[in-house]
C-alpha cells in the first residue's frame, strides 16, 4: 500500500482535522483516509456515475403523455396561459 507524506499543511486545517479525528476516535492518519474515500472517487465510482447519467439522459429524452386521469404539468401550464 502507498504511503502519502503531506507537507505545509496549514495550522488551522490541521486543527480542523485533529479535532475531527477526536470526535470520531481515530487517528489523524485514519481520518484522512476516511475523508479521501469519501471524497475521492474510484474509477468503479466513476463508471457508475457515468452509467446512472446515461440512465438519465435516456429518461429525459422519453416525454410521457398523461395516460392517467391527471394532467401533466405541461398540460395544466397551457391549459393556465389560455385563460
Amino acid at each position: 500500500m502507498p504511503t502519502l507524506y503531506v507537507e505545509n499543511v496549514p495550522d488551522e486545517l490541521y486543527r480542523g482535522l485533529r479535532q475531527r479525528a477526536r470526535e470520531n476516535r481515530s487517528s489523524i492518519a485514519a481520518e484522512v483516509i476516511s475523508l479521501l474515500e469519501r471524497n475521492i472517487p474510484t474509477t468503479a465510482e466513476m463508471k457508475r456515475r457515468q452509467q446512472f447519467y446515461q440512465r438519465m439522459a435516456t429518461f429525459r429524452m422519453h416525454r410521457v403523455e398523461s395516460d392517467g386521469p391527471f394532467p401533466t404539468a405541461e398540460q395544466m401550464i397551457r391549459e393556465d396561459r389560455k385563460r
